[in-house]
């Protein structure tokens, strides 16, 4: 979240190509433990914000239909909770307590209820005095500044896994001094915490925030998104031509996925969602998994192109192309072949040509090119040609036939 008194709102949107990175930093022992792939899971932000429905009952839900719904099965490990989980007010020794409305059987326990379903837990806390949802007098629920090392030990003591850390409220302290100060308390901790940075990308942390003293797994390239397709093309925008700052274990995070909030058409949560993948970014679901919908559901479970997402080679897709509406966006892949995604953000339907020299691939061989939304295999020299509805994607893996 971002400025606290515009909570409600949230803003931005983008898309990407690829070649091949190094593995730059060397992974931490947290990124070893969590694994070092862009984090899958869900945060109840986009969907619940502070409205009373957020509560431990409704987070037990959501774990458990992370199994019903085939959400684990799929690779989506972390249910993350995110502002209004706190009591106003720290208790008398300065510790973060959970709101005894909302959360009666304690942080711990909702960890454990979590963990017992072979997932991993998540909270949220931000760098400054208070967090992002005004509550009294323009100020919220307990911030973590000043209070790294108590906070970081009481996470710890609660089987905390995630940290998703805020900007709100930070009275101007140096971005540099707030997050470096958290990721030494949560190492402190000897607790393998994954650290997921929410600076807004106002100090350009794909610069530094994932490198060291503060390795953190992931960084905030941007403002919040919003469930339209101008908010999610603005930030996919921003993110995707920031693939050279991204590394396997640290990774550009261009916001939650809106994929089922509604705000958008089938088309234009498929290119989302695959946009997202393939810039190798987090995939944290922000609709209500209790009430999804089918058609969302089915976009969420494409097992091919979350591989896309995950691939161990740890590349974020590069743009190869942005002229007139049309992006292409290539991903090298471990096994040798590449992710393509070619992406029409116009309002009228296009028919886009794409050579095989533009993918990187030599024209002159033979390749299988598996189409990842219609699930069906090809053969050709690489190139592609394709009729694309507004705003819509196609997304191919194309490897030696």
């Amino acid at each position: 979240m971002m400025n606290p008194r515009a909570t409600w709102l949230r803003t931005a949107a983008s898309f990407a190509f690829v070649s091949v990175l190094s593995a730059g930093v060397a992974a931490t022992g947290a990124d070893k433990a969590n694994g070092p792939l862009p984090q899958m899971g869900f945060n109840n932000w986009n969907s619940t914000h502070c409205r009373d429905e957020f509560n431990e009952a409704m987070i037990r839900g959501i774990a458990d239909k992370f199994i019903s719904l085939g959400l684990k099965d799929a690779g989506y490990t972390y249910v993350n909770v995110d502002d209004c989980w706190a009591n106003w007010q720290r208790d008398k020794d300065g510790a973060l307590q959970p709101n005894p409305k909302r959360f009666p059987s304690g942080i711990k326990a909702l960890a454990a209820y979590v963990h017992e379903r072979g997932l991993k837990f998540g909270l949220y806390s931000s760098a400054g005095t208070s967090t992002c949802e005004p509550l009294q007098e323009n100020r919220g629920f307990p911030g973590g500044l000043g209070h790294e090392k108590q906070d970081a030990a009481t996470f710890a003591s609660w089987d905390v896994d995630y940290l998703k850390y805020d900007n709100c409220n930070n009275n101007k302290v140096d971005a540099h001094k707030r997050y470096l100060d958290m990721a030494n308390a949560l190492r402190a901790t000897h607790r393998s915490i994954f650290f997921s940075m929410c600076e807004w990308g106002e100090n350009k942390p794909w610069l530094w925030a994932g490198k060291p003293p503060v390795s953190a797994q992931s960084w905030r390239t941007t403002g919040d998104i919003t469930d339209t397709y101008a908010s999610m093309l603005k930030i996919f925008k921003q993110n995707v031509v920031l693939d050279k700052y991204a590394s396997l274990g640290h990774w550009n995070d261009p916001d939650m996925l809106e994929v089922g909030n509604g705000g958008m058409t089938d088309v234009e949560y498929q290119s989302h969602f695959s946009l997202w993948s393939i810039m190798a970014a987090p995939l944290l679901v922000g609709t209500d998994l209790r009430t999804i919908k089918p058609d969302a559901l089915k976009i969420l479970l494409n097992k091919e192109v979350i591989a896309v997402d995950q691939d161990p080679l740890g590349v974020q897709g590069k743009q190869v192309r942005d002229a007139k509406g049309i992006h292409v966006i290539v991903k090298p892949m471990k096994d040798g072949s590449r992710a393509v995604a070619v992406f029409n953000e116009t309002d009228a339907a296009v028919d886009a040509s794409v050579a095989a020299s533009e993918i990187g691939l030599k024209a002159t061989a033979k390749y299988k090119v598996r189409d990842l939304w219609q699930h069906t295999d090809a053969s050709g020299d690489g190139s592609i040609k394709v009729n694309l509805p507004a705003h819509a994607i196609a997304m191919y893996r194309i490897s030696h036939d």
